[in-house]
């Protein structure tokens, strides 16, 4: 097993150890409840985003969001453009063609790597890698 599927694998038991913990129920059950949240909408001023599970939900809401969208153009021109953008260097990453695409698959590769791409979990909080997914899937996208 190499250093990468080693984290992975560490990062996979700390987290279901962590989801185990009574204290984190204790703890979540004495936060207050808005209307909003009951509704399963997130609260005022909060895109939508990763779901009570832990996972990331990419519905309709949050892909179609402006701000969601441009927060990923932002880091798709500032990161990812250079390696999977149209004028990148032949041969160097595969270009994206978001059709052929599911939201949850852009954003493992994003999260994990794969092959030569680096993962990119440490560098970028989950809502920016979400915003990341909701670009490439966009009409604005432009490689």
């Amino acid at each position: 097993m190499d250093g990468r599927h080693f984290i992975v694998a560490l990062a996979g038991i700390v987290a279901t150890a962590a989801a185990l913990l009574p204290a984190a129920d204790a703890q979540q059950a004495a936060q207050p409840v808005t209307e909003q949240a009951a509704a399963g909408q997130p609260a005022a001023g909060q895109a939508a985003g990763p779901a009570s599970n832990g996972e990331p939900s990419f519905d309709a809401a949050f892909m179609s969001n402006p701000e969601n969208i441009k927060g990923g153009e932002v880091i798709w021109a500032e990161q990812c453009r250079h390696c999977h953008g149209a004028s990148a260097y032949p041969g160097k990453a595969p270009k994206i063609n978001p059709v052929l695409l599911e939201p949850d698959f852009i954003f493992d590769r994003v999260t994990n790597g794969f092959q030569k791409m680096p993962p990119w979990k440490d560098v970028f909080s989950e809502q920016q890698r979400m915003n990341v997914v909701a670009y490439i899937k966009s009409k604005q996208f432009s490689p």
